[in-house]
């Protein structure tokens, strides 16, 4: 079964979002709407950082995720 990580950084203010295993990044690229993708050594994305997320909630970081058939 497929995981899907998220972690949130309250100091840097910055939520991560892994698809893949986090040790297995290799490089990072720069978007430039300050998302970072996280890339493994094959080039595939595994996950993915958003800077300077702004977030209105004071202690916690609500999170909705859904799920689709293609």
């Amino acid at each position: 079964m497929a995981q899907v990580k998220v972690f949130h950084d309250k100091t840097d203010n910055t939520p991560l979002v892994c698809f893949g295993n986090p040790e297995d990044e290799y490089e990072v690229e720069e978007t430039g709407d300050e998302v970072l993708l996280m890339k493994d050594q094959d080039g595939k994305v595994i996950g993915f950082e958003k800077l300077n997320f702004i977030s209105t909630a004071s202690e916690s970081v609500r999170v909705a995720f859904e799920t689709f058939a293609i």
